[in-house]
């Protein structure tokens, strides 16, 4: 992205080019009159339940993130205020793959959906959408505990290791999440989408890291309680922007549980409310969790163990020598001897070498095209390990430049070549060295590395001791993050539709200038006649004669129509009972009371 817009805020500015990629701008224009209303229908509902059971006073939070009950944000606006708490904002489009989700977070910058979802998702979207994202996660992250535990966790989660069934995962969930928000969807080709998920959500064998992590991350960033089981406080985002499952989550067939590391053998259905949700007494507690959990990570525990799940990846991936030297590429193969130690690896295609991050000048993916190996381990008969020997010692090793060197390794691999080049850092301690006319084999007469083959860099290291998801240097690897090539829909709107728009944005434009009260029964006239199926407008109307005491008989006619829709159509009983209960209660009295 060329145009990289940092909105003045430095999280935001600090994001890296692999992470621009999924960026997208939030086109505030796009978002409709219905789209405000339904906005404001959902904040105003939130406000007056989770004044009871969210965790933290909501319209404080809201305000210190730039958030109101009225309007959907603005980008901008957000990032003003959350870069005062040292945080910032970034639109995309739909799901992004989880690996670049948790790095955004990492670098904290709340990830939000740009869309928002229709008014008959109104309770509940599958797809992310601004009201989750934005009124969902950003109002708590004004705790410092809390956003402290966001970034660490998001931090852990951008090295998880992932298997090639979770990308298929992560796009069969993308794939309906659209197509359920899609007005126009038909309902074959939704039941299609639906047996594919269950079909790759059955088959998934052992769960990854990241599959893993992702338990760990919706038990409490997005369905978290914290408190009592008796009595818990909602701070998960996905409750707190489910107006439907925020009152239903509280009920005693939802069990509650303590919350620790046995929380990660609960998988959850994205597509369903929760059998039960997580207690947690403390956010120190998440970060004890998750602590222990990192502790049998592959970028914490390295060995074969780590390689063997970077081979299962079968996508990019980063081994750190206990040199320091990071190998990245899509690893192949290794090499055990009789303790299950690692004896040597290798990568196929492109491949590069980094340290602490920065990749090596000359040994990026193109230098390295066809893949990289190398042995890992000791030389036979010396205990010091070649990294952490003095000039001295290589060369009583028989390691000098210019000079043909015979390395046997305590696994009986042999390098033999002439030393070109030995690479060390600047405290001495030797990372890589570099041979011609090179011949690498095994003991048992197996070549991994032939003159011909070209210049030979043997890295240098006595254990893998990190494994890791991705590039080293991601951006120098450019790495081909994946973006969907889904994209989510954009609607068209017929005549009959924009009209309805019309209506909404005269009802707005009514209620917050303050004039124009005279048009109020030609509109819900118009409503009456040409768009029976609307609801929301006519609370809007209804709420306005309330709060102004005009046109009583209007008023009556309107609560009249609305109780028999409600009735009627059991698919907006509540929603249309919740609205009427906000009218007879209203918000702003509720924030007052709070103040």
């Amino acid at each position: 992205m060329n145009d990289f817009n940092d909105f003045n805020n430095p999280q935001v500015a600090k994001l890296p080019r692999h992470l621009q990629q999924f960026i997208v701008e939030q086109r505030y224009e796009r978002y409709t009159p219905v789209d405000q209303a339904v906005w404001r229908y959902v904040m105003r509902q939130n406000y007056s339940y989770l004044k009871h059971v969210a965790y933290y006073p909501y319209i404080k939070g809201l305000q210190r993130a730039g958030l109101s009950i009225e309007h959907i944000p603005d980008l901008q606006t957000m990032n003003d205020n959350l870069g005062k708490i040292g945080w910032g904002a970034v639109t995309v489009d739909g799901f992004i793959p989880p690996a670049a989700f948790m790095e955004y977070q990492a670098y904290r910058v709340l990830v939000i959906a740009a869309d928002i979802r229709q008014i008959n998702h109104i309770e509940y979207t599958p797809a992310p959408d601004i009201i989750h994202e934005s009124a969902g996660h950003a109002p708590i992250i004004a705790d410092t505990d809390y956003n402290n535990y966001l970034s660490y966790f998001g931090s852990i989660g951008a090295k998880a290791m992932f298997s090639s069934k979770d990308f298929e995962l992560y796009e069969a969930i993308r794939h309906l999440s659209i197509l359920k928000e899609a007005p126009d969807a038909p309902a074959q080709e939704i039941a299609r989408a639906e047996k594919q998920l269950e079909l790759i959500s059955e088959n998934m064998g052992e769960p990854s890291e990241m599959a893993l992590l992702g338990r760990l991350h919706w038990w409490t960033v997005e369905y978290g309680l914290i408190g009592t089981l008796e009595n818990p406080k909602i701070y998960g985002a996905g409750l707190l922007s489910s107006i439907g499952e925020s009152s239903s989550c509280m009920k005693p067939e939802v069990e509650k549980l303590w919350y620790n590391m046995d929380t990660v053998n609960y998988a959850y259905d994205i597509t369903k409310p929760q059998p039960q949700l997580f207690v947690t007494e403390t956010f120190q507690n998440l970060i004890d969790v998750l602590e222990a959990f990192a502790d049998t990570m592959a970028f914490r525990r390295g060995g074969s163990e780590g390689i063997v799940k970077a081979i299962e990846c079968k996508n990019p991936a980063t081994a750190v020598y206990s040199s320091g030297l990071q190998v990245t590429g899509i690893f192949t193969d290794m090499g055990l001897d009789q303790q299950d130690e690692l004896t040597f690896l290798r990568t196929s295609g492109p491949s590069a070498l980094a340290y602490e991050g920065r990749q090596l000048e000359g040994h990026g993916k193109f230098y390295h095209k066809d893949g990289f190996s190398s042995p890992v381990g000791k030389l036979k008969g010396i205990d010091r390990a070649i990294e952490d020997m003095d000039i001295l010692m290589l060369i009583n090793c028989g390691i000098r430049p210019n000079h043909i060197a015979v390395l046997e390794f305590e696994s009986g691999i042999t390098v033999k070549g002439l030393v070109t080049i030995i690479h060390q850092h600047k405290d001495g301690r030797t990372f890589m060295i570099t041979l011609e006319d090179c011949t690498v084999k095994e003991s048992n007469g197996n070549i991994l590395f032939q003159p011909d083959w070209g210049v030979y860099d043997m890295a240098v290291g006595q254990k893998i001791v990190s494994v890791f998801n991705g590039a080293a240097d991601k951006d120098a690897y450019e790495e081909p993050t994946h973006v969907s090539d889904k994209q989510t829909h954009k609607i068209v709107y017929d005549e009959k539709t924009a009209k309805l728009h019309q209506i909404y944005k005269q009802v707005r434009s009514i209620r917050e200038k303050e004039l124009g009260f005279e048009e109020l029964p030609a509109l819900f006239d118009a409503l009456k006649k040409n768009h029976r199926d609307d609801w929301l407008s006519a609370l809007e109307i209804l709420e306005i004669l309330h709060h102004r005491g005009l046109y009583p008989e209007l008023e009556k006619e309107i609560r009249v129509y609305l109780e028999l829709k409600s009735s009627a159509e059991p698919e907006h009983t509540k929603l249309i009972n919740d609205g009427l209960h906000v009218i007879e209660n209203p918000v702003l009295q509720l924030i007052t009371e709070e103040d």
